[in-house]
């Protein structure tokens, strides 16, 4: 078997409080090979304080351990933050929530796609510029060249997720997260979207953890699903079990999903399978 691209052993993050410290994620372990591996649960299960602690974002005062916890064979744990400097962006990239929110609005779009190549990389200035208008091609974006020239007000929800997904890919990390990256779109354009994001997972040899709360395109189109809650992994499972789930608390989530069926009713909770 080949190894992961990430590995995480016994993932715990603390926090203070007025008791002293509170354990808010606690002895997670998880791989992601090249593959989409999605990270699902309810809100406060801990999925993005996980993926904080796997980019090195946690926040000052956040106490976090692990037995083990690489990223291309790269030990995470020892990491100076000018040696994290030097990693995100090549060896492993996030994607945030709202691109409209991220990426800078006094800034052109190709501007702060080749930024990651003008840090990691020794290619010359055309070299980036054709290297970002392929991979806005890539991403599904025809006339490249003016979004390329483009500032972020002028492009719509979809093209900003595109520009922001050719930031976070154009230098192709081996893990790219993405946290919840369709959940400001339309459902036509996050299918579209997550699309993209399994042919590129595919194309540039990457693994993707998917932080998603829309069970419907993770069973769609992630590989495996981490069940967090609480804190914890609940369950582990392949994407297409996902409706034949054995815990009661996943059952719960699928049920609790948004159907033409349920439109206009009180949707269940996912605590209330248990």
């Amino acid at each position: 078997m080949p190894e992961p691209i990430l590995d995480v052993r016994n993932l715990s993050v603390a926090l203070p409080d007025d008791a002293g410290w509170r354990t808010i994620v606690s002895s997670v372990s998880f791989d992601v090979g090249q593959e989409i591996v999605a990270l699902v649960g309810g809100s406060g299960s801990g999925k993005s304080l996980t993926a904080r602690a796997i980019m090195g974002l946690l926040p000052a005062r956040a106490r976090p351990t692990a037995d083990r916890l690489t990223c291309g064979g790269d030990d995470l744990r020892t990491l100076t933050e000018r040696e994290w400097t030097r990693r995100r962006g090549k060896l492993l990239a996030l994607m945030p929530q709202d691109p409209k929110m991220s990426l800078n609005p006094g800034q052109r779009i190709g501007v702060q796609i080749e930024e990651t190549l003008l840090l990691h990389t020794s290619l010359r200035k055309e070299e980036r510029r054709e290297a970002a208008l392929d991979m806005l091609v890539r991403l599904g974006l025809a006339d490249a060249e003016r979004i390329h020239r483009s500032y972020p007000r002028q492009l719509s929800g979809g093209m900003a997720q595109r520009a922001m997904m050719a930031a976070m890919l154009v230098n192709r990390p081996r893990l790219l997260i993405a946290d919840e990256p369709t959940s400001a779109l339309d459902r036509e354009v996050q299918t579209q979207i997550l699309a993209l994001l399994r042919s590129l997972t595919v194309d540039l040899g990457m693994g993707l953890l998917l932080i998603s709360h829309d069970l419907v395109q993770v069973a769609r189109f992630a590989d495996r699903v981490i069940v967090m809650r609480q804190g914890r992994i609940e369950e582990e499972l392949a994407a297409h079990e996902l409706a034949d789930a054995r815990s009661a608390y996943t059952r719960g989530l699928w049920a609790a999903r948004p159907s033409a069926k349920t439109y206009g009713g009180r949707l269940p909770t996912a605590d209330e399978a248990l």
